[in-house]
Formats: structure tokens, C-alpha cells, sequence
């Protein structure tokens, strides 16, 4: 075995041992946590038995209201749906042209009139189809709020990113609550989430033994005339 040889085996262990390994999954900028404006420290009064610094809000709500403050999502989407079309067409047309006499006089060539044609057509269409899809997700994913309307709704987003194994699994929720709708435990539904954004999803091992090959996405697409 030469010196090429070994190089060449090296380069390929090599570069399937990079690609065996996994890289945990990167943070979606979307859905960074919002971090709560730093507070302003009051000024301190050592004339009187109250002080603002070590006050306890004894009757504040704990329910999650301000910037960066934790909201749980309880995810409970479920969703179906069915679809079915069908079409069916035909047509059928017959034109006949000639002129049988010119001044008078038959026109004839070898026994045929060849000012004479007809022409004869007909088609026909047939369509059917189908389609149904059924969705279930269940879970909780705590989000931070990132900004408080004028109305008092806020605006959330959050994601959650779990690595097993060899793949990598992650749930992205964003959208706006209204403050009635969360629960005294600080939880909201999924189903009360204004322009609510889910996404779930994954890669590594896993996803890509469940996705189609870039020649078969091919034949699938709109490309594929046939």
C-alpha cells in the first residue's frame, strides 16, 4: 500500500466520521428570549419604615403582563381536514366545406371534388380526486413575552430545542395573547394564541431517514412534465 493510498483512506474516515457527528441545533434569532428592561433603582428614603427597594407586592398579580416575563403554551392543536373534486367534459364537433358548382358546372378532378373538405373532432375529460389530512400536537413550550401592545395584548415567542440521540427536535411558538386569556397558573392555550405560528420539526439522523431524495423530490415536483 503506498503513501497515496494511505492518505486517500484517511481522508475518507475522516470525513465520514464528520459526518456522523451531529451539531446541536443552532438557535433560531426569531425566537430569542426577550430580556426585561433593566429597572431603575429608586431612591432611597431611610426617613420612613417603608422602603421601595425591599417592598413585597402583596396584592400584584403573578400572571406574566410585562416584557420578558415566562408564559407556559399548552399546546392543544388538533386539526382535520377532507377534499374531493371531480370534473368531467367532452365535446364533439364535425365542420364540412365544398363547392359543388362553379358557374354552373360541377367541379370534378378524377372523379372527386377537391373544393370539398371535412374535418371531425372530438374530446373528452375525465378528473378525480381526493385529499385528507388529519394533525394532532400536545405538549407544553414556555415562551417570553416580547412586547405589550397598546391595547394590552402582548406578543410571544419562544422555542424549544431537545437533542436525542442522533437528531435533533425542536417546537417554535410565536403569536399574540390576550392578558384574560392566561390562567392564574401562568398558562395559556395554544387555541387562544392570535396569528399563532407553530413550528415542529427536527434534523439529523431521524429527519433525514423520513425525507425523499433530491431526485425523487424531483420526479415529484412540477418540473416532472409526466
Amino acid at each position: 500500500m503506498n503513501r497515496l493510498t494511505v492518505i486517500l483512506i484517511a481522508a475518507a474516515v475522516a470525513v465520514l466520521q464528520g459526518c456522523a457527528t451531529v451539531e446541536p441545533a443552532a438557535r433560531h434569532p426569531a425566537y430569542a428570549p426577550t430580556m426585561p428592561p433593566a429597572p431603575v433603582s429608586p431612591q432611597e428614603n431611610n426617613g420612613s419604615i417603608f422602603q421601595p427597594v425591599s417592598g413585597m407586592a402583596l396584592f400584584e398579580d403573578n400572571r406574566a403582563h410585562r416584557v420578558g416575563d415566562i408564559l407556559t403554551v399548552q399546546l392543544v392543536e388538533r386539526t382535520n381536514a377532507s377534499k374531493q373534486a371531480a370534473t368531467n367534459t367532452s365535446k364533439e364537433q364535425d365542420i364540412s366545406l365544398g363547392v359543388t358548382d362553379i358557374l354552373g358546372g360541377p367541379v370534378t378532378m378524377n372523379g372527386r371534388n377537391p373544393l370539398s373538405a371535412s374535418i371531425n373532432g372530438s374530446r373528452e375529460f375525465t378528473g378525480d380526486g381526493a385529499s385528507s389530512q388529519s394533525n394532532t400536537l400536545t405538549g407544553n413550550i414556555t415562551v417570553t413575552i416580547a412586547q405589550v401592545l397598546p391595547n394590552g395584548n402582548m406578543i410571544v415567542r419562544g422555542e424549544k430545542i431537545l437533542t436525542i440521540n442522533q437528531g435533533d427536535e425542536f417546537i417554535r411558538v410565536s403569536g399574540i395573547v390576550r392578558p384574560l386569556d392566561v390562567s392564574p397558573d401562568n398558562t395559556v392555550l395554544s387555541t387562544k394564541i392570535a396569528d399563532a405560528e407553530i413550528t415542529y420539526g427536527g434534523r439529523g439522523t431521524l429527519a433525514d431517514s423520513n425525507t425523499k431524495g433530491w431526485l425523487a423530490r424531483f420526479f415529484d415536483s412540477p418540473l416532472w412534465p409526466f
